[in-house]
């Protein structure tokens, strides 16, 4: 079934019985609706006692509904997760920027918050970096067109240009600049926005310039009010829509007789004018696909004046896909509920079909190949999350080993596997690789303690690499033919793990629900020693 039934709904401010009547009572009347998008503040000051009946499973709501952040420091508790969570049972926070892809293949992307000035931003407000990333990792995907749905809480500024009156709404003054920007590059076929208090369907607007470009899909912007108002102002929406990419192109790009102009376009052309003197300052080729670190001003830009004579001066650029990946965090592919934790260039993610509940990748958000392939900022994050998990596995009585097969796979992984520590030693593990290595004709050498991967391989070398935690080192150059299991098979043999039956990924994949229990559990326990988290 191609078509979705959508409801999209302004600020809850904490009237759940209210909002889910409502919701019963349509449903009851037009039929089933797949999900309820809500924007502005869900939560408001007297949320507590209707919401602790959700939070403890006492009530559910009636349908999916996914909810945007805090828009105010009051708020900002009820979300325990900035990367997204499950609230209550079908409650989910969305995150604080992103792109949801539900299995209808809809693209719905979203901005949790308020536009913000000011570098580290508070836990609730966004900033121009955080669209800058969100844009980049959207606008990079091939044949990018636009997306389905863009949630945002504020209004985007000028909106009403060239537009039917928004009655009482001085749309000069309000809302966000950088939410105008966001929808003018993204191109949503519907904009849902709150905030106001108001309910605002705006004529259609087109996203091409007539007789110059092809012509493209209408976008819709619908500003909701508040629920349960005493001035009977529309705070639900209901719409029917197929995912873009099911579209016939032609039906696609069909322009209503009400269409107007680009409301944007102005800003555009400011953007465009300021764009030449700001590329050559640009991250290259950050593929966010959303983001749980709340503090994007610490984000270092490289500037090709590192110290470390050990990698280029210049900053390496994630290479060009070949075709979908599943690790890239722009990417659709990319299964969301097994991340755990996302810093600045790398984000760290439960494997699926894990040796152990608690094995982990650290992978990078852009598409590098190989960590000979990475950029000192990129190296430097890896190196803190490998702290990071020591400390956290050694609070736990083991000690991680991590290794890396750069060898008929597309992106990066560092599989960090936790062995407890009264169970092996850290020679005992080293000498089973050895072993494991002679055995199969592998020549697994030590790498020298005072050097690093970087110096014993060029990027583009196949090679098998293995590092524990107390940072001995083995390499493997890959000439022919190399077993693709064999980092799982040394590990889950019986002088170490004795779990031959999970040497092979795909039999030991969990069900989605088991897999995002163990995410939020390890996402949970991880909290303490997650770097990305703080200040």
């Amino acid at each position: 079934r191609s078509v979705s039934r959508r409801l999209a709904c302004g600020d809850v401010e904490g009237r759940l019985e209210t909002l889910f009547g409502r919701v019963r009572a349509i449903q009851g009347k037009s039929g089933h609706f797949d999900m309820l998008l809500c924007v502005g503040n869900f939560f408001g000051s007297t949320s507590e006692t209707e919401w602790a009946e959700y939070r403890t499973g006492a009530k559910k709501a009636p349908i999916p509904t996914y909810v945007l952040g805090a828009n105010n420091q009051e708020t900002v508790s009820y979300f325990p997760d900035v990367s997204g969570c499950e609230l209550a049972e079908n409650i989910t926070y969305l995150g604080r920027r992103g792109l949801y892809s539900g299995t209808s293949g809809l693209q719905i992307a979203y901005l949790s918050g308020t536009e913000s000035q000011e570098e580290p931003a508070p836990a609730y407000s966004f900033t121009a970096k955080d669209v800058a990333e969100l844009k980049t990792s959207l606008l990079s995907t091939p044949n990018f067109k636009g997306v389905d749905i863009l949630l945002t809480s504020p209004w985007p500024r000028d909106v009403g240009n060239f537009a039917n009156s928004v009655g009482e709404i001085d749309v000069k003054k309000c809302g966000s600049k950088l939410v105008s920007d966001l929808a003018a590059s993204l191109k949503p076929r519907y904009h849902f926005a709150a905030l106001e208090k108001v309910s605002y369907e705006r004529l259609p607007y087109r996203n091409h310039t007539v007789l110059q470009e092809a012509s493209q899909h209408v976008s819709r912007f619908i500003a909701l009010a508040d629920v349960g108002n005493t001035s009977k102002k529309k705070y639900l929406y209901a719409f029917s829509i197929i995912p873009m990419s099911l579209m016939d192109p032609a039906e696609l790009v069909k322009q209503p007789q009400d269409v107007t102009e680009n409301p944007y376009r102005k800003l555009q052309k400011e953007a465009q004018k300021t764009k030449t003197s700001l590329c050559a300052e640009e991250e290259p080729a950050c593929q966010f696909f959303f983001d749980l670190n709340k503090h994007q001003g610490k984000k270092r830009f490289s500037d090709g004046k590192e110290k470390d004579n050990s990698q280029s001066k210049q900053p390496k650029k994630p290479s060009q896909l070949t075709g979908p990946c599943w690790f890239c965090l722009a990417s659709p592919e990319v299964e969301k509920h097994l991340v755990v934790s996302i810093g600045t260039h790398c984000y760290l993610a439960l494997a699926k079909g894990g040796l152990l509940p608690d094995h982990v990748l650290i992978l990078p958000i852009g598409h590098y190949q190989s960590m000979v392939d990475l950029s000192s900022e990129v190296v430097e994050e890896v190196n803190k999350y490998k702290s990071a998990l020591k400390e956290f596995f050694r609070s736990k009585g083991k000690r991680y080993v991590l290794f890396e097969r750069n060898y008929r796979s597309q992106h990066l992984q560092l599989q960090v596997i936790p062995v407890p520590l009264d169970h092996c030693t850290s020679q005992d593990i080293k000498e089973s690789f050895i072993a494991q290595a002679q055995e199969q004709q592998i020549e697994l050498l030590e790498i020298p303690e005072y050097s690093d991967i970087m110096q014993v391989a060029r990027p583009g070398t196949p090679y098998f690499y293995v590092e524990l935690d107390t940072g001995e080192k083995l390499f493997h150059r890959i000439r022919g033919r190399f077993p693709l299991h064999f980092g799982r098979w040394v590990l889950a043999s019986e002088a170490l793990l004795a779990l031959p039956e999970r040497v092979d990924w795909r039999r030991c994949a969990a069900g989605r629900e088991e897999e995002a229990v163990q995410a939020r559990a390890f996402r949970r326990d991880f909290q303490p020693f997650d770097f990305s988290l703080r200040p």
